[in-house]
């Protein structure tokens, strides 16, 4: 990554906020803290109100008064975190752009461990590992099924998982952003995107107050559904798959239970089986259904030219974006 000798290098700090009232200033303080360590350096602060219920907008906006490097985001409707990400994206400038969480659990401190990669071309996208995610067990299983099911759907390496702290040359955040419709999935938009992405391990620290994720279940439930549906027809393929394997399967049961008959008269059809079958089958026509429903639903929804977001006002922004009322 080339720059002109002397000429300072901007990196975008992408800020989701949602129930940090009292975290946000903090972790404010932490990025201006750690960028006044290399002059070579300048910094502006995205910060995405995702219609929060807190008053972390009026702290922020008071922020963004005494420094116009904070540029504040207000959304008209909580649409998740990965649209209020896209939001950022939308007006980062910097070179660089960096995604981090408002709760101060990102080790901000490792920036330049972070971006040096990228500063040395070795890659496009950088994402903090952790070896021990600092949440509840429920969440750590969702995580882990969540990974295995990403790894499946979108084909990116075993061992690569994208955590709450990552930094991306300015073009792959500008090629998201081309991505228009409702149901964004972050990780799935960087794959596609490019291959060239590495991990760096680092400490998760925990949240700077003692307050619960705003990530509920539903929450959860809603992204891996995103994850699901958004990049692949591997689910539809492997219904299919299910389906005809269950076919066969059936097929091969009623060539045994016609045998059976011809050798020995006296035996009779069994009710049982004959009904594990009906429900196995119809579990699947169900769940193939189901499968199919959700995709198309999803379509009629895109068709319908839903948002990804919607921006009630911005602070220090001169950019409008279609998005914006």
């Amino acid at each position: 990554m080339c720059r002109i000798k002397g000429e300072r290098m901007l990196i975008s700090f992408v800020i989701p906020c949602y129930r940090s009232e009292y975290t946000i200033t903090k972790v404010i303080d932490e990025i201006k803290t750690t960028v006044a360590m290399r002059d070579e350096y300048d910094y502006e602060i995205i910060c995405i109100n995702d219609c929060s219920p807190d008053g972390v907008y009026n702290v922020l906006e008071n922020l963004a008064k005494t420094d116009r490097q904070i540029k504040v985001i207000d959304l008209a409707k909580n649409m998740g975190k990965h649209s209020a990400v896209l939001a950022g994206y939308a007006v980062a400038s910097g070179e660089i752009v960096v995604n981090l969480d408002d709760d101060f659990q990102s080790p901000i401190y490792n920036l330049w461990q972070l971006i040096e990669p990228l500063e040395k071309d070795l890659c496009d996208v950088v994402t903090a590992n952790y070896k021990k995610k600092k949440q509840a067990w429920w969440k750590n299983i969702g995580s882990n099924f969540n990974h295995f099911i990403s790894g499946f759907l979108l084909d990116k390496p075993k061992d690569l998982r994208f955590d709450n702290f990552n930094a991306m040359k300015l073009f792959v955040a500008k090629e998201m952003m081309k991505y228009k419709n409702p149901y964004p999935f972050l990780d799935g938009l960087i794959v596609r995107t490019t291959n060239r992405i590495m991990a760096i391990e680092m400490e998760e620290r925990n949240r700077a107050d003692d307050k619960k994720t705003g990530y509920t279940l539903k929450k959860s439930i809603n992204l891996f559904l995103n994850n699901f549906t958004s990049f692949s027809v591997k689910p539809l393929r492997l219904s299919t798959s299910i389906g005809v394997i269950a076919a066969m399967a059936g097929f091969i049961w009623a060539i045994v239970t016609f045998i059976r008959k011809i050798i020995n008269p006296a035996v009779e059809i069994g009710y049982t089986s004959m009904l594990i079958i009906i429900l196995i089958m119809g579990g699947l026509i169900l769940m193939g259904l189901g499968m199919l429903g959700e995709y198309i639903g999803r379509i009629y929804i895109c068709l319908n030219a839903s948002p990804q977001y919607v921006v009630k006002k911005t602070i220090n922004i001169d950019y409008k974006d279609d998005n914006t009322e």
